[in-house]
């Protein structure tokens, strides 16, 4: 016998209006605004995918298994491009051809046999959020979405008026010679029209990407920073911010049971405090176990959550964690709530605390040290990590990633205005920032280890509850950087990187060398960086 749904009588999710104003008449069924049971039952059904053990709907990207930087363009057009730091990062494409390539996804779209509709918000202060359409031909898509953004009240859907819309079509390629894009892919952003064109890659995270950058342009306009990083919230009401690019822990480290998680990956501070931008999170689960990082495991074993990438087992279904066939960076996206300790409101307080997170794969920073004003603008501007060797032939180094504000890629203003904003913020309400290497010790990848999490989470734990700041502290030579001599719960060997070495001697050539780096790096901000700030940094 089929379940019994009992019909509405008082609500829709639709728009009176169609998608009329957003130029679209479809041929296809649209379905509006879909609950998760609905759209992964469309998933499976289309066959975009496949269920996992315990519910999680799984889906592969293939060919492209991450973001496309390099297919990313801002509408040149006169309302903000004054505004605009041009060149790699916001590479201009003209007006022309914009409407160009909308006018064609518009005419795909209208001949697609299904559309999904969902209507969602960006940012959790009314006073600042943006009223977000996306339009999907994918229901696992459409789920994806629906995860990372703030869900409307079933009453709230009907007279949903956006103010920014996004149409999707991954299986849609661009014309170069017609479009004046790259290649076939393209995320294109007119910020005059408040729409993002995204096609010809079916990687969910620029869906959320591309979002971030729109409020990186409008948010600090209206005196708000935005911000690519965590934030949690202790039981007295303590915020704190997690800044780190990929890899280096900002959702392991935010998700701390004894904490309230506001949110794992974009905030705004203003006036009033920080916000969440989304209503879900998008964790890196590559070798991820439920002993490691429990809350997160326990998201991947739910109904609704979508995986990306992931690799299951023939007969069981179960997702092996540790499996890098497809990529490296695998993913899950799942609501907040599903961490038992969020945040509802998404919101929080002034931080009290703010933690800069860096992967060190040279093995010389230390693994957690206090700045002072000077210095937490220098290693903002410098967004410094660093990954592993590769696998090219002759490449037996880690290689230095530097990207200012630690989300270069996402940035529309130039860097400098993001880290003015932060320094007054930072300044106005005594936040004190703390540099914590989560990556190796006792020398560089491949000789060294990497840093134990019990270790990074007592130095967090410490760092935000006040003992830290009381501890003796030492003072780097060549980093200048303040690093405490003991802490509970760390040996107080591990605290002192060039003690964790061996041999002392290898450790100065390498802290030389990446010092050096940092100095390069630094350079092409020019006489926009104060020489308190250039005094900051590690010392020639």
């Amino acid at each position: 016998m089929a379940t019994q749904i009992v019909p509405s009588t008082t609500a829709r999710r639709d728009s009176a209006d169609g998608l009329v104003p957003q130029g679209l008449t479809p041929a296809g069924h649209v379905h509006w605004n879909l609950v998760a049971p609905e759209l992964v039952e469309a998933a499976v059904r289309r066959e975009e995918g496949q269920l996992a053990e315990m519910g999680p709907f799984v889906a592969v990207t293939s060919p492209h298994t991450g973001r496309s930087p390099n297919d990313k363009f801002v509408v040149r057009e006169p309302g903000s491009a004054a505004d605009v730091d041009w060149g790699k990062v916001n590479q201009p494409i003209s007006p022309e051809h914009y409407a160009l390539l909308k006018a064609d996804v518009q005419e795909y779209l209208n001949g697609l046999d299904e559309l999904f509709v969902q209507d969602l918000y960006c940012g959790a202060d009314p006073s600042t959020r943006l009223s977000v359409r996306y339009i999907l031909p994918n229901a696992w898509h459409a789920n994806f979405v629906r995860n990372m953004f703030i869900r409307p009240a079933l009453g709230e859907l009907a007279t949903f008026a956006p103010n920014f819309t996004v149409y999707h079509a991954p299986e849609y390629k661009a014309d170069p010679a017609r479009h004046g894009t790259r290649t076939g892919t393209f995320i294109v952003l007119n910020l005059a029209e408040h729409t993002i064109l995204i096609g010809g890659t079916r990687y969910a995270g620029e869906l959320k990407k591309a979002m971030f950058t729109v409020m990186n342009y409008l948010l600090p306009k209206q005196g708000v920073l935005s911000m690519h990083c965590s934030a949690n919230i202790g039981a007295a009401g303590d915020t704190a911010l997690f800044f780190g690019l990929s890899g280096t822990g900002k959702t392991t480290l935010s998700a701390d049971p004894e904490r309230g998680l506001i949110g794992d990956d974009e905030h705004g501070w203003s006036p009033s405090g920080t916000f969440n931008f989304e209503g879900g999170c998008y964790a890196k689960v590559i070798n991820l176990s439920a002993e490691s990082e429990p809350d997160i495991y326990q998201t991947t074993q739910m109904f609704g959550t979508v995986l990306e990438n992931v690799v299951l087992t023939e007969l069981t279904r179960q997702v092996d964690f540790g499996n890098q066939t497809i990529t490296e960076n695998t993913r899950a996206s799942y609501p907040l709530h599903y961490i038992k300790n969020h945040v509802p409101s998404g919101r929080g307080g002034h931080p009290k605390n703010v933690v800069f997170l860096t992967a060190d794969a040279f093995g010389v920073l230390p693994p957690i040290a206090k700045l002072s004003p000077e210095q937490a603008m220098y290693y903002f501007l410098s967004g410094y990590t660093a990954k592993v060797a590769g696998t090219e032939t002759g490449v037996n180094e880690p290689q230095a990633t530097f990207s200012a504000c630690f989300g270069a890629v996402f940035l529309v203003w130039h860097p400098t205005k993001y880290a003015h904003m932060l320094g007054e913020l930072l300044k106005q309400h005594h936040a004190q920032v703390w540099l914590v290497n989560t990556g190796w010790s006792g020398g560089a990848y491949g000789v060294g280890k990497r840093m134990k999490l019990a270790y990074t989470r007592a130095m967090v734990r410490d760092a935000l509850n006040g003992a830290l700041s009381k501890t003796p502290v030492t003072t780097d030579p060549i980093f200048g950087l303040q690093i405490p001599t003991m802490l509970d719960g760390v040996p107080s060997d591990v605290l002192d990187p060039r003690g964790t070495w061996s041999d002392g001697a290898a450790y100065d050539a390498q802290a030389t060398k990446l010092a050096a780096m940092f100095h390069e790096n630094i350079k092409k901000f020019g006489d926009d960086v104060t020489p308190a700030i250039l005094a900051a940094g590690p010392r020639r």
